[in-house]
Formats: structure tokens, sequence, C-alpha cells
């Protein structure tokens, strides 16, 4: 390691390719598409990483799939607080130890909780103020929701998902990307793009094109709607995406007069798609849904 892989002379130090095939040799590890496990070998996309994720002093950061630890080295650098949270037993266990190894004056603040990521309470995970991983691809945006969901704490975060499923979770209304991850992550935040991850800085090389996205946590629409039956009008309104809302809702409000008293109650359009409306006018049905 060269003395700029290390904030100090006793660390820590981060992982190159080397150190990523040496640790994952000795553990018996091969990355496996099942889990969505591709770990990164590269120190200055993780230095990246937590450059763009704005992390005030001494946070305590939720890392979702650490895998071998390369990113949770990059955080425990800059002296956060890490939860760590892998489903790989081999690999939770391991975590711990390759923190010492590697940076051995941050060990004490990290804390790994060997979990279901899309199960995860939080009595697990304590109250993080931040999120900040490399999702498994096949299964990020169920977790990135799920987390949002359980966590009151989780105020900002970044996280690198697959190309295509960042531009989903930041598009917008009217967009062509826009649909039901946009619209169920704009109940709970902000969320942009933060800009894109060349395939070269993971082993095993991915053959799609990855993303960061950042999210800014806010409060939700007033409705009197629960979020449960706000998220069941965007599935429906989606269901049928060259369709008027009109008739995409047909199946989650049957009866026509009373779908029509609630959208006029709403103030919506009934001749426009579902992809036109956004997070508000879905909380605003919802809502005139309760009292219709």
């Amino acid at each position: 390691m060269t003395s700029s892989d290390s904030s100090t002379s006793a660390g820590p130090r981060l992982l190159g390719p080397a150190d990523v095939r040496i640790l994952a040799a000795s553990l018996g590890v091969r990355p496996t598409k099942q889990r969505g496990q591709n770990f990164v070998i590269d120190p200055n996309t993780v230095r990246r990483i937590v450059r763009v994720a704005e992390l005030t002093p001494d946070e305590t950061v939720l890392e979702i799939g650490p895998g071998l630890g390369s990113l949770t080295l990059a955080l425990l650098a800059e002296g956060h607080r890490v939860t760590a949270v892998e489903i790989d037993p081999l690999l939770a266990q391991a975590l711990p130890s390759t923190v010492a190894s590697y940076a051995p004056h941050q060990a004490s603040r990290l804390t790994v909780v060997e979990a279901d990521a899309m199960d995860v309470t939080p009595a697990e995970i304590g109250e993080p103020t931040a999120c900040v991983a490399n999702l498994p691809y096949n299964v990020a945006v169920p977790v990135l929701l799920h987390l949002l969901q359980v966590s009151d704490s989780l105020r900002h975060g970044l996280v690198m998902v697959q190309s295509e499923v960042a531009d989903r979770l930041a598009a917008g209304p009217g967009s062509r990307t826009y649909g039901v991850p946009s619209a169920k992550a704009a109940w709970y935040a902000d969320v942009r793009r933060a800009g894109p991850i060349g395939r070269n800085v993971f082993w095993p090389a991915p053959n799609v094109d990855s993303g960061l996205v950042a999210f800014e946590r806010r409060e939700p629409p007033a409705t009197e709607a629960t979020r449960e039956e706000v998220f069941a009008v965007i599935e429906a309104a989606f269901s049928q995406r060259r369709k008027t809302i009109r008739s995409a809702l047909a199946r989650w409000m049957p009866d026509r007069s009373r779908l029509d008293e609630v959208l006029g109650a709403a103030g919506i359009d009934p001749r426009v798609r579902g992809e036109m409306l956004g997070i508000t006018e879905f909380a605003a049905l919802a809502g005139a849904a309760r009292t219709a």
C-alpha cells in the first residue's frame, strides 16, 4: 500500500485489487449473482463515494452488503461509526478481523449485523443517521424502501445501484423512467442522481453500468391516508401505463361513480395518465378515497 491509501501511518489502509482477491481467496469466497455481489476493488472509488455522501462529522452510517470491507474501511477512515448489515455469514464473521488488520484504531467503531437487509429491524440497526452502501443490484429498490420505512433516524444517504435503477429512483412525473419505485421513494425523500460508476472498479466486473443515487429525507405529503393506502394507489396507477388514470384505477376502485367522485375531490383530471402524477397527487387520491 502507498501512503496515499492511509489516513494515518497506522491506517486505515484501503483495499486494492490484490487485497480483495487475497481476502476472498483466504475465505474461499467467490462473488455470487444470487446475492448480487460485486466487490469494489478501487480505493479512489470508495473515497469518492464517501466524499459525495456529504457526511457530517462523526455520523453513524448504515452500510448494506459490506462484502469484504472496501467501503467500510473508507467510511471508518473519515471517523464515522459504521453499522454494517451482511447476509452472508462468512463475510459477516470475517469483516471485524479485516477491519482490525487494516484499520486497527477504527475497529471499535464498527458494528456488524448478520441479517437480511430486506427484513432488518430498528432493534438490530440502532439509529443510523445516514446510509452509504453498494446495494445488491437484484434487491436494491425493496431494500432502500424498507430501510426508509423502518428507520426514522435515517436522514440522508448515497447508494450505488444499477444505472437503470438509479434513473427510475430519481425520475420525476412525466419522465419515461418514472414509475412505482420513483413514486414510492418520493414518499420518503427527495432523490437525485449523483454520478456514474465505471464497471472496471468491481470484481467481478458487472455487465451493467452503475450509478450513485443520493436521497434527503423529508416529510411525506399531508394526507388522511396511510402509507400503505397511498402505495396501493401508486401500484394501481402504474399497472396499466398507457391508460388514463380513471381506467388504471378501475381495479383499485371498481365503483366508477365513486371513483369519479374521488378523482374530483383530489382535483385530478381523469384523462391524465398515472405517470403524470406526483406523490402529492397520489396521496390526495388515497385521502379522498377515505371520505368518498
